[in-house]
């Protein structure tokens, strides 16, 4: 049986547009937009609808896209503290309807038992639509011919890393490898890119000289040994002839990288992450432990990286703004690495706070509106092969929409946050905008500020090629 919404009286905000209309949603999918005081808009409310909402004086927004979360990511021992119920769900109250998660290939086994592992861990639990791509921590010729297969089944990217040895590292000639295969078959190469086997002798030097607190985890890992790993990456993506995206770029060394290779007209993207945006060195020194709290890699940077990064951003020589979330809890998760910060799990909650944040740019005049739903929503559905289903506002595309209301204030805390973690990386922080409603396929997950979604509701979305190669 049909089903109808309109939204009314917004202002619908796209990567391309800003205008006041109402919009028609039938069986999950937008139908049409129309200006509020146009016959067609009057015609839809002639006609009836099963459910309107009354969106004057907010937002209308593209679904939130967020490209890179881990979600019961196993690492150190332990694993990220959000399933992919609770992850999702917070991320719905966040305003994103999209994540694109990474399944992992254990050492040892192929990609696909790695995939089918993850879907497991997903199916029948996930609030809003996911996808998928692919961790290569072997490169063989098996490996590399079911990369041909996750293609055409729609898991269409690979991460690779340079970082990490003995656990997900690769080193070049693999790296090359993989990017040959991409080359071939229209994938997208992901790297994280750090020279892990010179961090690796800082690490332990700075160990054997009793730096053992979380602000050392900054130090180890240099940021011109990011800059390094991001040349060395384009390099082999040029031998290759393949393109290349380099995740979490938190450097302003290694963004002088991407935009020297993206002046020269190579197909090079990057992301950054809210925590590069907002927070900095700093945090990582905060007494009494509390900077493992902030404990990622890449690292956070002392704040001057930062003019960078919101540089980038504007003249897009970074394309996205995703989250990296692999929550741990400080109380016996973080607190592991008390005494070795080597051993303090990496990564940030964040999937909830990524849209408020950017929003708060907005406010502060860092970002445009459209450029804010460009990073946010439609470049990383565009990267990684879920556009125009996902990322925009037009007929024909999913009817994932957030009613966002700019003028609403509120104080970021983990008091009150929905993700599974027991701090908050940017507690106490006050915000302008807050997600009032959210649409998923249609269907209400988040309906005037109250939870009304499901488990089960969120299904699982094959990709497309990258439309940024296109």
């Amino acid at each position: 049986m049909s089903t109808r919404t309109v939204i009314r009286g917004g202002l619908v905000v796209t990567a391309t547009d800003e205008t006041y209309a109402d919009v028609l949603v039938e069986d999950g999918r937008i139908a049409a937009l129309a200006a509020s005081d146009s016959s067609a808009a009057r015609s839809w409310h002639d006609i009836g609808a099963d459910h309107v909402i009354d969106a004057t004086g907010r937002y209308v927004l593209p679904g939130g896209v967020d490209c890179h979360t881990h979600m019961e990511m196993p690492f150190g021992g332990t694993f990220a503290s959000d399933t992919f119920e609770t992850g999702t769900r917070a991320a719905a109250w966040g305003g994103t309807t999209t994540v694109v998660d990474f399944a992992v290939q254990s050492a040892g086994r192929s990609l696909r038992a790695g995939l089918d592992a993850w879907h497991a861990k997903a199916d029948g639990k996930c609030a809003i639509d996911y996808a998928f791509h692919m961790i290569v921590s072997d490169v063989d010729e098996h490996s590399l011919k079911e990369m041909d297969v996750l293609v055409e089944e729609g898991v269409t990217s690979f991460k690779l890393f340079m970082a990490y040895p003995g656990v997900f590292y690769s080193d070049d000639g693999r790296i090359l490898r993989a990017m040959q295969r991409a080359a071939g078959n229209g994938g997208l190469i992901m790297t994280h890119a750090e020279n892990g086997i010179a961090i690796d002798v800082l690490v332990q030097q700075a160990l054997a000289a009793g730096r053992t607190d979380p602000r050392h985890h900054g130090e180890a890992r240099h940021a011109l040994l990011e800059a390094e790993a991001t040349h060395r990456a384009i390099q082999l993506a040029r031998v290759a002839g393949a393109p290349l995206y380099v995740v979490h770029v938190s450097a302003q060394e290694a963004v002088a990288e991407l935009a020297a290779a993206r002046d020269r007209g190579l197909p090079v993207f990057g992301e950054t992450c809210p925590q590069y945006l907002f927070l900095s060195a700093d945090n990582l020194a905060e007494p009494d432990f509390e900077g493992a709290k902030y404990v990622c890699s890449t690292p956070l940077r002392p704040r001057e990286h930062q003019a960078a990064l919101w540089r980038a951003l504007r003249t897009n020589d970074l394309q996205v703004v995703s989250t990296d979330h692999c929550p741990f809890c400080f109380t016996g998760q973080k607190d592991l690495g008390r005494g070795d910060f080597s051993r303090i799990p990496n990564g940030l909650p964040g999937v909830e706070n990524r849209m408020d944040l950017l929003h708060q740019a907005v406010v502060e005049g860092r970002l445009g509106r459209r450029r804010w739903i460009e990073i946010a929503c439609a470049a990383p559905a565009r990267m990684f092969g879920l556009y125009p289903r996902k990322g925009t506002l037009a007929p024909g595309s999913d009817a994932d929409v957030v009613i966002y209301d700019p003028h609403a204030e509120q104080v970021l805390s983990a008091r009150t946050h929905h993700m599974n973690v027991d701090y908050n990386a940017y507690e106490g922080r006050r915000v302008t905008g807050r997600v009032q409603t959210v649409l998923s396929r249609g269907v209400p997950v988040v309906l005037d500020r109250a939870y009304v979604g499901r488990a089960g509701h969120g299904q699982y979305t094959p990709r497309g090629l990258s439309g940024h190669l296109a």
